[in-house]
Parts: structure tokens; C-alpha cells; sequence
């Protein structure tokens, strides 16, 4: 029996008591077991929506066919099309052929002949899939098969060849891929390769593990040809709503003959590195209820050379060029009213095949009592304990303890024009030691035998202030002006400091545990002025700062400091900081920075000259002289140049340089960068020697299959001279 309905028709089929599917369309055929559904039919069922030109539904064996312009979406995510499709309801089982996808989140598409899927997974026959332009695709990746779970978002991709236009780039027989940028996944990540006519081929394959929401890691093995395999591994966890944590470590052996030829150290290198952070632990581990904020955080590392770090990537924009490792924890509990904290430092020079005379700070004990006031605000007082345990494997080691303690009257005059105020300060120190000293390979002595003694000190303050505000027109102006003056007061000392204040100057060199300042009376004159602009932004900041010490037999000035920030106009800026000395009638520091930002130019320059009028232990003057500066240009929205130049006038040395760039599109990007860096090594005689490495970065970025590394490229072909 042939039945037609006009106008809107929907017809509702239960398939099953839990499941049921709706066709609508404007005209239905039915004949015995077959409906029929022709000029258009769309079919909902669950969160699938599915239209199609005309739809064949089996009432007998719950079989429906879809044919022509066949498209398919679960929710926002997805879309199938194809020319024919069978799906099965009750089986969960469904047929495309073709087979066309577009999966919204990654904005990846996938065709194929086929396609067969049964509840949430997807079966592929051979096919092309690509990020970019379906029309005219940059690039496209050909499969002999694939297999995807539209719950996981999770793609296996066998026999993958890669195309950039028609020409083949790379064979990969397997590629595990997540389309979810919310849903972390175990697998491999992409590998980086290199190559070094010092070093040979360089290849490491990363592997994510991400089992459980509240960890990771990533392990890391990798090999230089001509040098030798190690392998890096990095755990990362989450252990509470205020903490997490990270955990690196890594070993690498060198080869006999690499290892000989470059005369290093170490013929291994390892070390790890430990980072934790925790904004409530005293809470979250005890299960109290403290009130205050109580706070761990650590930053540790240890290794046996530099090379640890240098060899943990092939980027020499990462390598180590700093000779000094610092590790610290610190644990701290505040309120209102107290603040506890206890900090562990240690220090490791990387220059050194031996760090036993390096002093560490181990612990150091802190109490501080914040500022409290009597006499309606005009009296301000506070203390502070500071207890530092300073040791080392050799040599002398001390525990210090300071205490100190300011007390402040102020007051305003003239309806608070005037600020005037009196700070009376005590300073104690005391000193127990333990441990002798030696002396080092060139008969010089490291350190005497101190004597445990105390220190006392008491020391007055005088100042008065005012600042000024002009408001014109398009500008506002601020004028602060401040002097003070600054008496030491009398002191009390024994032992050790009763020593060094006996000893003549070269003597007093050896005393490296001495932690006393020695404040001369003094005046200072602080003079302060800013420009603001119509909307409150800061246009101009100027300090000028200076000393004028006294004592029984002259005057003497101190640097003068003059700090200037000028915003010279909105992508113009300036910073200058420098400071002169009387005595030496010369400039003891002087630094200038300029930053432009600017039709898509970013451009920052900057120079450092420090002189400490002192020689070092080779009669050595000791300069800083150092340039800076980094480049950018976007040429478009595409294409991008940048550049970085560090260069020790000092020294006459290139420390780091690079220059290249990188042109991004919505499917790829692509940039070729040339880098040169000076990394320190540690050789076989106990010296720091240093290699100087010269890279070509390729960076290929085939989205979404690849992601972007830290820099805005995945660095995936490196060729390197040294």
C-alpha cells in the first residue's frame, strides 16, 4: 500500500525502548517494511543530525540509507559528508561512501572512499587528511588507513606520507594524534633531529605520558652519532588547589674518543632540577586551620657540569651561558601582625670541579614583627631577627645572627607641607664560628682563625620632605624633595670584629665572613619629579640622589645617581641610570635603554658600563661593558623577521646572536633562523673553557598535527657548525 503525505510531514519511528530516531521531510513514501523520504530528509537521533537528499529506512532490519549531499554533526564539533550512507540504530553501526570530515575544534579535515563506525568509533579506509585550504591545500598527509574515537578525540593514522603541494617530504608509519585542545593524551610528541659536523646526527624522540588528570611526564632519550646517548625526564604534578610541582633529571654518556679529543671533565653528565610551589601547605598537609598564609617554594638543582643543562636540548638559545647555579627553598608563615620564614640557599659554581669553598647559606632563620604605632601614628616601631647559618665542606664556617631594630617619630607641619621625622635605629650582630682555615694553591690564605664576638651598633636618622602637585592644561606635575641626615651613633664590639677593626686594609680581604657595613654620618638629598599626561599616564620620571659623608677629618661626596624615564612619545621610550664618582672623576655605572614599538617594528637596545675601581686577584681591572639588543619586524600578518645581538665590548666577544624568520599561515608555518651562542665547558685541568656553536634552525609547523614550541616554532631540522 503506497501512501503520500504533503506539507511538512514528521514521522516518528521507535526503534528500541531507550532509543528512538526522528525523519522529517516534506514527503514520505511507504511500502510494506520500506519508508521512503524523498526532496530532502533530515534525521535526528540523539546528538546527531544528519540531512540528506532522499533516506531509505527498513522497519524489519532497522537498516537506513541516505543518499546524495549527505551531511552529518554530533553537537559543534564535527561534520561527515558523503554521496551514501547506511546506518544501523539499534547496532550502532553506520557505512559513508564517500567519506568527507570536519572536525570544528582542530579544524582539521579528513576524505576518504569509506568509512565504517560502530558506537563512538570510526574506521578509515585510505584517504587524505590536512589543516589548511580544502580547495588548494598547502600541505596534505596520505594515509593507507585511520582509526578515530569521536569520544576521546583520539586519531591513529598508519602509513602516513607527507606533501608540502606534490612533492613527498616524509614517510611515518605510524602517527597516534589527539584533535582535542582540551584533553591531554598519552603518545609520542613530534621528534627533533639535527645535525653537527662536531657532534654527528642528533635525534630524540619525546614521549607524554598523561594517565591521570593531576600528572604528566615526558621522557626524553636522544643521540649524537659522533658523541654519545642519554636520556632527560621531566614529572609534572598537581597536588592541591593552591600547589604543583615539577621534577627534572637526566644523564648523558659521552663516547671514550669525544670525551678524550675534547679533554672534558666528566665523561658523564647528570644532575636534576626540583621546582614546588605551595601557597597553603601548613594546612593542606597538617589539616589545620591556621589562619595567615603560609607558603614552601623551591627551586633546587644540582649537576656535575654544565653540560647537564647544555645537552638537555639542541636549541643553543637554551644552553647554559651563566656559570653559577642557584638553589633556594623558602618557607614562610604570615598574618597581620608576624612573619616567620626559613631560607635555604646554595650556591654551585659551574666553572669549578670543586665547590667545597663555596660559602652556603644553610639555613637562613627569619622573624619579623611588622610595623606597629603609638602616640595617635606619630611613633612607628618593628623588629627583625635574622639567624644565618653560613657554611662549607672546607674552610671556616659562622653562625650569624642580627637583630635589628627601628624606631620612628614623625609629624607634619604647615597643614602637611612639611614631613619631618626621627628614626633611631639598634643594629646587634654576633658571630660563633667553627672550623679552621687553609689556604689555597697559591699560598694566600683563604681564611684566619676568628674569634666569636658581637657587634652593637646604634644609629640616628633625621629628615624632612615635602612634594608639590601643578595641574596645567594637558599636564600634570609632581615635584618631591626630601633631606635627611644619617649618624652612626656609637658601637660595641669584640672578638672577630675588635680583629678586623685592628687589621690594616689588605688584611682585612681574609676576613670573607665579615657581614658589617660601615656607615659614615652622612647627609642625603633626594630630589623626585614626574609628568602626567591628560589621562593619568606617566610620561617622564626624574631622581636625583646625593650623599655627602663626614667624619673627624673631611667631607667627602658620595655617587651621584641620576635615574631618568622618559615616554618620549607613545612608542618612544627611554631609561637612563647612571653614577658618578668624585674621587675617580669618573662614571661608575651608566646604563641606557631604548625600546620602540612601532608600525609592527619592536626594537630594544640597551647598554651597561659598570667600573668598580678595583683590581682582581690577576691585577686585572674589573669592567663591565656589555651591549644588548633584540629586532622584530612584522612585515604582515604572515611574515615576521627578529634578531638578537649580545656582544662584551669588554671582552671584544660575541656572547649570542640570531637573526631569521618565520611565516605563519592558519594550516603551517614555516622560518629559517641562524644562531650563534659561547657556552662554558669544564675541561680536564679544572679550567672553564668555551665552545663557540653556530646553528641553522628549519622550523616546519604542519597544523593541526604539530604544535608551536615556547619561541613560535617547532624546531624540527637543525643543522649545526661548530
Amino acid at each position: 500500500m503506497l501512501k503520500l503525505l504533503f506539507l511538512s510531514l514528521f514521522a516518528f519511528i521507535s526503534l528500541f525502548a531507550d532509543s528512538k530516531v526522528k525523519i522529517y521531510t516534506s514527503l514520505l513514501q511507504t511500502q510494506q517494511n520500506i519508508v521512503t523520504a524523498n526532496d530532502g530528509v533530515t534525521v535526528v537521533y540523539e546528538e546527531y543530525i544528519i540531512t540528506a537528499q532522499k533516506a531509505k529506512y527498513n522497519k524489519e532490519n532497522g537498516d537506513l540509507e541516505l543518499f546524495e549531499n549527505i551531511r552529518v554533526s554530533m553537537g559543534d564539533n564535527y561534520k561527515l559528508l558523503g554521496k551514501y550512507a547506511k546506518l544501523n540504530i539499534a547496532k550502532k553501526e553506520r557505512l559513508f561512501q564517500p567519506f568527507y570530515m570536519f572536525e570544528k575544534e582542530s579544524e582539521l579535515w579528513l576524505s576518504a572512499n569509506e568509512a565504517q563506525t560502530k558506537s563512538e568509533n570510526i574506521k578509515i579506509a585510505s584517504g587524505t587528511l590536512s589543516g589548511c585550504d580544502p580547495k588548494n591545500p598547502t600541505w596534505t598527509l596520505d594515509f593507507s588507513s585511520t582509526d578515530y574515537n569521536t569520544e576521546s578525540k583520539w586519531m591513529n593514522v598508519y602509513n602516513a606520507r607527507i606533501y608540502i603541494g606534490d612533492i613527498p617530504i616524509i614517510y611515518i608509519p605510524y602517527i597516534g594524534y589527539s584533535l582535542s585542545k582540551k584533553t591531554r593524551k598519552t603518545g609520542l610528541l613530534t621528534p627533533e633531529m639535527g645535525l653537527s659536523n662536531d657532534e654527528g646526527f642528533f635525534f630524540q624522540q619525546p614521549f607524554y605520558i598523561a594517565e591521570q588528570n593531576w600528572w604528566d611526564a615526558e621522557i626524553t632519550p636522544q643521540t649524537r652519532t659522533n658523541r654519545g646517548e642519554g636520556a632527560y625526564g621531566t614529572f609534572r604534578w598537581v597536588d592541591g588547589k593552591n600547589s604543583r610541582g615539577e621534577f627534572t633529571t637526566g644523564y648523558f654518556q659521552e663516547k671514550q674518543n669525544y670525551y678524550e679529543e675534547k679533554n672534558l671533565q666528566n665523561d658523564s653528565h647528570f644532575g636534576f632540577n626540583l621546582k614546588y610551589d605551595n601557597n597553603d601547605f601548613i594546612n593542606q598537609w597538617f589539616g589545620t586551620k591556621i589562619e595567615g598564609q603560609s607558603g614552601i617554594y623551591a627551586d633546587v638543582s644540582h649537576m656535575n657540569d654544565v653540560d647537564y643543562i647544555n645537552l638537555k636540548s639542541n636549541n643553543v638559545e637554551n644552553q647554559q651561558t651563566a656559570s653559577q647555579v642557584f638553589s633556594r627553598v623558602n618557607l614562610f608563615h604570615n598574618t597581620d601582625d608576624h612573619f616567620v620564614g626559613a631560607y635555604f640557599k646554595y650556591f654551585q659554581d659551574l666553572t669549578k670541579p670543586d665547590n667545597g669553598n663555596t660559602l652556603q647559606k644553610m639555613p637562613t632563620l627569619q622573624y619579623h614583627s611588622y610595623l606597629d604605632t603609638l602616640l595617635d601614628n606619630h611613633l612607628l616601631y618593628s623588629l627583625d631577627v635574622q639567624a644565618n647559618n653560613i657554611q662549607r665542606e672546607r674552610n671556616t664556617n659562622v653562625a650569624q645572627t642580627d637583630i635589628n631594630i627601628p624606631v620612628t617619630l614623625r609629624t607634619s607641619l604647615f597643614d602637611e607641607y612639611l614631613n619631618l621625622s626621627y628614626k633611631a635605629n639598634l643594629f646587634m650582630q654576633t658571630s660563633l664560628f667553627r672550623g679552621e682555615g687553609e689556604e689555597d694553591e697559591f699560598s694566600n690564605p683563604l681564611d684566619i682563625n676568628y674569634r666569636n664576638g658581637y657587634f652593637a651598633r646604634n644609629s640616628h636618622s633625621i629628615s624632612a620632605s615635602t612634594q608639590l602637585t601643578r595641574a596645567y592644561d594637558t599636564l600634570s606635575h609632581v615635584v618631591g624633595l626630601s633631606l635627611s641626615y644619617n649618624k652612626s651613633g656609637s658601637d660595641a664590639r669584640s672578638g672577630f670584629y675588635q680583629d678586623y677593626l685592628e687589621a690594616d686594609i689588605l688584611e682585612q680581604e681574609n676576613y670573607r665572613l665579615y657581614q658589617i657595613q660601615n656607615p659614615r654620618d652622612a647627609m642625603r638629598l633626594d630630589f623626585v619629579e614626574y609628568l602626567y599626561d591628560e589621562k593619568g599616564e606617566e610620561i617622564l620620571f626624574h631622581r636625583v640622589a646625593q650623599q655627602i659623608a663626614y667624619d673627624d677629618r673631611n667631607e667627602e661626596l658620595g655617587e651621584l645617581e641620576n635615574e631618568l624615564e622618559y615616554q618620549i612619545t607613545s612608542y618612544l621610550s627611554l631609561y637612563n641610570n647612571m653614577f658618578y664618582n668624585y674621587e675617580q672623576d669618573k662614571f661608575s655605572k651608566i646604563f641606557n635603554s631604548v625600546t620602540l614599538n612601532k608600525n609592527r617594528i619592536n626594537l630594544g637596545v640597551s647598554h651597561l658600563y659598570k667600573d668598580s675601581f678595583r683590581k682582581s686577584s690577576r691585577n686585572r681591572p674589573q669592567f663591565t661593558n656589555y651591549l644588548t639588543s633584540t629586532a622584530s619586524y612584522d612585515y604582515n600578518d604572515h611574515l615576521s623577521y627578529s634578531a638578537v645581538y649580545n656582544y662584551d665590548l669588554e671582552a671584544q666577544e660575541l656572547k649570542s646572536l640570531s637573526f631569521g624568520f618565520m611565516y605563519k599561515k592558519r594550516c603551517w608555518d614555516f622560518g629559517i633562523r641562524y644562531s650563534e651562542n659561547r657556552r662554558p665547558v669544564l675541561t680536564n685541568i679544572g679550567e672553564a673553557d668555551f665552545i663557540d656553536d653556530r646553528f641553522v634552525y628549519l622550523s616546519i609547523v604542519l597544523k593541526p598535527l604539530m604544535k608551536a614550541g615556547e619561541d613560535g616554532s617547532l624546531i624540527s631540522y637543525r643543522f649545526r657548525q661548530d
